[in-house]
């Protein structure tokens, strides 16, 4: 019987091959739009790799500052002397790393210019992150004590600034100081490892940084366990209400959080001040919006396939006179749309792959490397079933009902 359902599929498929590939043309679009959202979502809030680590550590970009008795109010990143004074500290901390925010600088070289993305770390920031050492080491202790005029460059940036020389002791010009490379690592694009040259943050023309509280920086900071992040959290929030303002007639309170990299997005996407981000939030207005966007294409299967249904009412009308149940009628008719789904899902997973490894190699967005894996396969393949069910049981239920003389005449 099944083979005989399916055989049919397959002769509709063929008779009526406009149609089919209408149908195959809205699965595969849609699919490939949502499959490739949702690996580049995975790939920027579930990191591999380099930010492996990131069920350990939460980050911290911007604090909040206001005053009992007045509306002052300053939202900004934080200074070096906040995460110094007031974060390393914490008793739930592992490691704490201070990091500016990458800034474009213009390198000088023999006449020429080349503008780069350079990020100030420390050597705590190298102990988070595991980076793919190519060439050379990595930022440690010593150099940040020492303020040594080191640099570590990413694969790409290296091939650009000295092509076909060895990477390890060049020296280049950047805001008006030099740096020799001392390293070279894998291009990356996660949030914290995004940039193309790494300094000490101590290789500054001034230390007038170790001053601030409000400045150019963020922090990372991990904690010894994943179990314990939820009690880190808890202390960097409490750790806020020991802030001390340099003047404290304009702020008096400060607030900050320890978030995830979801909990930061959702934070700085919906403004929010909750302990959580309004993570819960964000995620069901993502989760309306995608199936609001699955919902369009769904209903446009469903008219097509009841244009096409009634075009084989003469068909349905044979099958019911000679016995033909309503329930094998409607299994055919849904069994011809899911089939048909599985076979746009197959066409939208080869095709998202070839979207993503064209992206990779575009350069549209620089440095990325994402890769399909079981876990967007099998929500591919769930969403093709729901679409097959939906484009196909409406209309088949509808049309198995008739009675065999009204689908004779084709009259519904």
């Amino acid at each position: 019987m099944f083979r005989n359902y399916l055989l049919t599929a397959w002769k509709v498929f063929m008779r009526r091959k406009l149609f089919t590939a209408i149908n195959l043309l809205c699965i595969v679009l849609t699919l490939v739009v949502l499959m490739v959202i949702t690996a580049l979502l995975q790939n920027t809030f579930y990191p591999t790799g380099v930010e492996g680590k990131s069920d350990r550590f939460v980050q911290m970009v911007m604090m909040e500052a206001t005053h009992t008795t007045s509306t002052h109010r300053r939202t900004g990143t934080l200074g070096y002397r906040m995460i110094e004074q007031y974060l390393k500290p914490l008793k739930h901390a592992a490691l704490v790393s201070a990091t500016a925010l990458p800034e474009s600088v213009s390198i000088y070289q023999e006449g020429r210019v080349s503008d780069q993305l350079m990020r100030l770390t420390d050597a705590a920031y190298w102990r988070i992150l595991d980076f793919t050492i190519v060439s050379g080491r990595v930022i440690n202790a010593d150099d940040v004590a020492n303020g040594r005029m080191v640099a570590v460059l990413n694969e790409t940036t290296a091939r650009k600034l000295f092509p076909g020389q060895p990477y390890l002791g060049q020296k280049f010009s950047a805001n008006g100081q030099t740096f020799t490379v001392i390293g070279v690592v894998r291009d990356e694009l996660h949030l914290n490892a995004f940039a193309d040259i790494w300094t000490p943050i101590t290789a500054q023309p001034s230390s007038d940084y170790k001053n601030n509280l409000f400045g150019g920086f963020g922090a990372m900071i991990m904690a010894r366990s994943p179990d314990d992040l939820p009690a880190l959290q808890k202390e960097i929030m409490d750790a806020a209400r020991s802030v001390q303002f340099d003047d404290p007639n304009i702020f008096n309170i400060a607030r900050f959080w320890g978030d995830s990299k979801l909990a930061l997005f959702s934070r700085t996407l919906l403004s929010s001040h909750a302990e959580d981000g309004d993570v819960g939030k964000m995620l069901t207005i993502f989760v309306v919006l995608m199936l609001l966007f699955m919902a369009l294409p769904a209903l446009n299967l469903i008219n097509l396939n009841v244009g096409r249904i009634m075009e084989r009412s003469g068909e349905i009308g044979v099958r019911k006179a000679f016995g033909a149940t309503s329930r094998q009628l409607v299994a055919q008719l849904v069994l011809e749309n899911v089939l048909l789904c599985l076979i746009g899902g197959v066409i939208a997973l080869i095709a998202s792959a070839g979207v993503l490894w064209w992206l990779e190699g575009s350069g549209i967005i620089p440095y990325l490397q994402v890769h399909m894996n079981l876990a967007v396969f099998g929500y591919g393949l769930l969403i093709t079933l729901v679409f097959g069910v939906l484009s196909g049981v409406i209309p088949a239920w509808k049309m198995s009902r008739l009675a065999p003389v009204h689908a004779l005449k084709g009259t519904a």
